[in-house]
């Protein structure tokens, strides 16, 4: 697995460079709005804790759900990049069954998944994850839990969601979120992305920090 997250890595590096390139520089971006850390953040993480969350180990087996290619900057509201940032992304599998403990699914939970992922963002302040798709379960809609650590600075945790999804205005923690601003800010549009590898998605988000 180590030469695996080795090569997507590199791969990651370029991919991001060459999707922020073009990118317009805003004077003043919207804040990302803070979210609940939840009942299942890992209380166990797994061994892999690598960027790619579709494959565990060396068994060469993908995780069931459709491959969602992740990627975005941690960045302040002028646009200076955050260097050396450790961003945090855990969801439920296809099933919607958490990597935790607490989750009634627990034994149900897709072995192929890893469930909770790591990455450091780059000079740019970019960061990139192989994971997939989030589903809705019960009484939420689609999403990504963040959190962004770094020294001497307070963890900032947050919920990524699905622009335009119908499941959204009924999610109680994405009705908080406030205005039209927020929800944009918390939101990522999905393309296909077949120049990735074949049936896949992607998604820009980028983390705004005060």
């Amino acid at each position: 697995m180590q030469q695996i997250s080795r090569r997507y890595l590199v791969s990651a590096g370029i991919m991001s460079g060459l999707m922020i390139a073009g990118a317009a520089t805003a004077a003043a971006r919207a804040l990302t709005p803070p979210g609940t850390e939840g009942p299942f953040y890992p209380d166990r993480l797994p061994l892999d804790t690598d960027n790619d969350l579709v494959k565990v180990g060396a068994n060469g087996k993908a995780a069931a759900g459709e491959v969602f290619h992740l990627s975005g900057r941690i960045l302040n509201r002028d646009g200076t990049p955050y260097t050396g940032f450790v961003v945090e992304i855990w969801q439920c599998d296809a099933n919607g069954i958490y990597l935790h403990s607490g989750d009634t699914g627990r034994r149900r939970f897709d072995p192929n998944f890893q469930g909770f992922g790591t990455a450091v963002t780059r000079a740019n302040g970019s960061y990139r994850f192989r994971t997939i798709k989030p589903v809705s379960y019960p009484g939420r809609t689609p999403h990504i839990h963040f959190k962004v650590k770094a020294p001497n600075r307070r963890e900032f945790t947050s919920q990524m969601y699905i622009a335009g999804h119908p499941g959204n205005d009924s999610d109680f923690l994405y009705r908080r979120l406030g205005g039209p601003a927020a929800k944009n800010a918390a939101s990522v549009a999905l393309f296909p992305a077949p120049e990735l590898e074949p049936g896949a998605v992607k998604g820009t988000f980028d983390i705004v920090l005060s």
